[in-house]
């Protein structure tokens, strides 16, 4: 799996997070479910084809821990952002999003509203 460098040019902050660039269906179904935990620098990138609020809802089940999840639009603006709780049924974006972010909860105040980020491939 590609990973991508996530970094945010409105509130940079000092490391850049480490995430899975999921585009595929299976890497999407997947996602963070069966995982033990998440390291504080990592996560993944969901790409959908296009914007939208249903397409960008994510569900909780059989996850072992929260997450944050950040909304982004076609343009990597965050439209929105919200702590996932774990075993809860879905957490949809209050505007549409074409991606969608999820990181350690930690990092969920390293994101706001209308912050551009930006995405670097990895080096193998």
């Amino acid at each position: 799996m590609t990973s991508v460098l996530i970094t945010n040019q409105t509130r940079p902050f000092p490391q850049p997070l480490k995430v899975a660039w999921c585009a595929s269906f299976g890497s999407k179904l997947r996602g963070l479910m069966f995982r033990p935990a998440l390291g504080a620098g990592e996560g993944i990138l969901m790409v959908q084809t296009s914007e939208d609020r249903l397409n960008a809802a994510i569900h909780m089940f059989f996850m072992q821990f929260d997450i944050a999840v950040i909304w982004l639009d076609r343009n990597l603006r965050v439209v929105d952002s919200r702590l996932a709780r774990r075993w809860r049924p879905m957490y949809a974006p209050i505007r549409p999003a074409k991606y969608i972010l999820e990181i350690h909860p930690s990092r969920l105040q390293d994101f706001g509203i209308n912050d551009q980020l930006s995405t670097t491939p990895c080096e193998k």
